[in-house]
């Protein structure tokens, strides 16, 4: 009875065996790559699939995804002869499994040194200032070469980006002063141009203020002038209209005489003839002044009899 449970249990085992080869579930986006003595039968999708054990052997598994692998930087020489580091990334999706299998024995390898030497080729066409900023060309370059040559082996690359060009060390000493003398020739010219504006602002606010002042003293002499003008025909208004007499006058030309003498400077003085007729009229005016101040009696003037006192 023993021999017959062992044979009964190793039947067991291999038919538990015979099972877990038989079934096959491949996760979602994945791919399997069935090969039947040797040689490819099928590929296997996603979910629940059926083989024959012992007979089908799962080759590779594939993942389908999308995939990102940085390279190492990488030395570039550029046209003007300089060796220039360059980091990349490529993007990159498994469309075909079978492909990707059986046409090509490492497809990250092959697209490494595809972007090595594709790199070098585009580089070495441009000087340092361009590489620098044309990172977009580049990229653009770079996918187009990478898509048409990896497309064969079943890989479609979606996306290269240059993570980073490194100059050599001398060369980024030299562009670091560039920017440098770049970014105080800006700075001088800024304060130049900022004082030339203050100095012409400067100007035009004192043009400004001249006017302004010029047009107030015009105004102020035109308020003067017309003052006094109203004052002397005020003036010549009322003495019109007080009919003044020759004693008058007089009088008025003496009181002017010590004003004429005011200040240290008038050595000379000029004394108009009209002065000599007002004070003889003055005089005149005086000697028939009676001993109280009152008209003199002259034989024409009639004497005013007092009335009687009571």
């Amino acid at each position: 009875m023993e021999p017959i449970i062992i044979v009964l249990i190793i039947l067991v085992v291999l038919v538990f065996i015979a099972l877990m080869k038989t079934v096959q579930v491949i996760p979602q986006a994945s791919a399997a790559i069935v090969e039947r003595f040797g040689r490819y039968t099928r590929t296997l999708n996603a979910g629940l699939n059926i083989v024959v054990p012992f007979i089908d052997s799962i080759r590779n598994r594939i993942d389908l995804r999308e995939q990102v692998v940085p390279f190492p930087p990488q030395p570039v020489i550029t046209q003007d002869n300089l060796v220039v580091n360059i980091d990349t990334v490529i993007y990159y999706q498994v469309t075909d499994a079978r492909a990707a299998t059986y046409e090509v024995s490492s497809f990250i390898q092959a697209i490494e040194q595809l972007t090595v030497t594709t790199l070098r080729n585009i580089i070495g066409g441009m000087d340092l200032e361009r590489t620098l900023t044309s990172r977009e060309e580049i990229n653009a370059a770079l996918r187009g070469v990478l898509d048409e040559a990896t497309g064969k082996w079943g890989i479609r690359v979606n996306r290269v980006e240059l993570k980073a060009i490194e100059p050599p060390t001398s060369i980024q000493d030299s562009m670091e002063k560039q920017m440098r003398a770049d970014r105080d020739k800006r700075a001088a010219i800024l304060t130049a141009e900022g004082i030339r504006q203050s100095q012409i602002l400067t100007a035009e606010g004192e043009k400004q203020s001249a006017i302004l002042r010029a047009e107030g003293e015009a105004r102020a002499a035109a308020l003067r002038a017309e003052g006094e003008a109203q004052a002397i025909r005020t003036v010549f208004e009322s003495i019109h209209a007080g009919d003044p007499d020759e004693k008058l006058l007089s009088y008025q030309y003496l009181q002017m005489l010590p004003k004429i003498a005011e200040g240290d400077a008038n050595k000379l003085w000029i004394v108009p003839s009209e002065i000599g007729d007002a004070l003889k009229g003055l005089s005149g005016a005086v000697g028939n002044l009676g001993p109280m101040g009152g008209p003199k009696m002259t034989k024409e003037t009639p004497r005013r009899e007092e009335p009687p006192i009571d």
